[in-house]
């Protein structure tokens, strides 16, 4: 078996688009330290849905079981991370979640859980799909770095610098 390695990709904002997104973080958001909480809770939805997904396919879980939330701050390079090792997103899910503002992956997911008359886990936040963009009121650059959980890997989730 072999193990694919994804190149980094980059996206830039076009001038009008990034314009408008800072107006409408700037209006949703008033404080700028949401930022954390709306990057921890992407984070625990992460962990959410790799719980829901794990009751069916167990072998997600890997050698791995617990679920887990970690903020590494490096002070000196004036970074923030926050990784966690839910579900992770392919290459295009990414595409799709983080290249539309205001498409909420979290309200799909909730969707199809109500759909299938499931909604024990309908209590995930990120209702509007803008909560990752508030990273952009505290960092001139955010990366995101994941890979969608198929077997056995963990998925570190976002970063800003």
């Amino acid at each position: 078996m072999t193990t694919e390695t994804a190149k980094p990709e980059s996206r830039a904002f076009e001038a009008d688009v990034a314009k408008l997104l800072q107006l409408m973080v700037h209006s949703v958001y008033s404080e700028k330290d949401i930022f954390l909480r709306e990057l921890i809770s992407n984070a625990a939805d992460a962990c959410e849905r790799l719980r829901y997904e794990a009751i069916a396919k167990p072998e997600l879980l890997g050698d791995d079981p617990k679920l887990r939330i970690t903020l590494r701050i490096d002070a000196d390079a004036g970074t923030l991370a926050v990784e966690d090792n839910g579900i992770g997103m392919s290459r295009e899910e990414m595409v799709e979640a983080l290249g539309t503002i205001a498409r909420s992956g979290t309200r799909a997911f909730v969707e199809r859980l109500e759909a299938a008359k499931e909604t024990e886990s309908a209590t995930l936040i990120g209702q509007f799909g803008v909560g990752f963009y508030s990273a952009f009121m505290v960092a001139d650059q955010v990366a995101v770095f994941s890979r969608r959980r198929m077997r056995r890997r963990a998925a570190p989730a976002s970063s800003c610098t």
